[in-house]
């Protein structure tokens, strides 16, 4: 009876297992989408009126080798890890990318990534352009999207807002055009002179990116 017992319970485990998997399959994975751009170019603010417009984008926190302040709280913000758990994060190949920042190591986990994908979510990052380089070498099916204004004087005026002195603009004007120049991975360019209509831009691509037929992939197989 015993043995009968655990065998029953082997097959209903069984069956729990194949009917996730079965979701698994079945369910239509996120995006990731990843905006760069020079300093000033505003993916922030895009970033944050796409957060207000779609209700299918998914939050990944950044991760760190930095020592943990008075206040910081593990998984608000950023998840922190010892030198040693960082070494083991980019050994097993989970850093989709990562920089050193003042000394300290930041990244982006693909396993967060992809947790937030599975549930059909988005993820829409934020990262300079050498950063979001390293993401589409590791994950090539990721969209990189440069931001930009079409007119380099509206770069140029937003610089000099918060110049602190005249040889501030031109020097971070000279560093935009670099930064532009090696963007050239990047799978769109959204203009961001106005910078709702930057918003409006992006969300016609996740919306375009989201109807596209490998995605859907499975679920068409399904009304066969």
């Amino acid at each position: 009876m015993l043995q009968l017992l655990q065998r029953t319970e082997g097959i209903i485990s069984l069956n729990i297992i194949l009917l996730e998997e079965s979701i698994d399959m079945n369910q239509k994975l996120g995006r990731l989408f990843v905006l760069t751009g020079p300093s000033g170019a505003g993916t922030g603010e895009v970033i944050k009126s796409i957060n207000n417009k779609r209700t299918d984008i998914g939050f990944v926190i950044p991760v760190t080798a930095r020592k943990m302040k008075q206040g910081d709280e593990n998984g608000k913000g950023l998840y922190f890890y010892d030198l040693d758990g960082w070494d083991e994060l980019k050994a097993s190949g989970d850093l989709l990318e990562c920089t050193e920042f003042a000394g300290n190591d930041y990244g982006t986990s693909r396993k967060l990534v992809m947790e937030q994908l599975e549930k059909g979510l988005n993820v829409v990052l934020d990262l300079e352009v050498s950063r979001a380089e390293q993401i589409k070498n590791n994950m090539p099916e990721s969209v990189c999207i440069l931001v930009v204004p079409s007119d380099q004087a509206v770069l140029e005026e937003r610089y000099t807002q918060k110049a602190r002195n005249r040889y501030e603009v031109p020097v971070r004007m000279a560093e935009a055009k670099i930064q532009i120049e090696k963007a050239s991975f990047c799978d769109y360019t959204v203009y961001s002179d106005d910078l709702e209509k930057a918003a409006e831009a992006l969300d016609q691509i996740i919306t375009a990116e989201d109807c596209r037929t490998e995605i859907n992939k499975n679920m068409i197989e399904d009304l066969d």
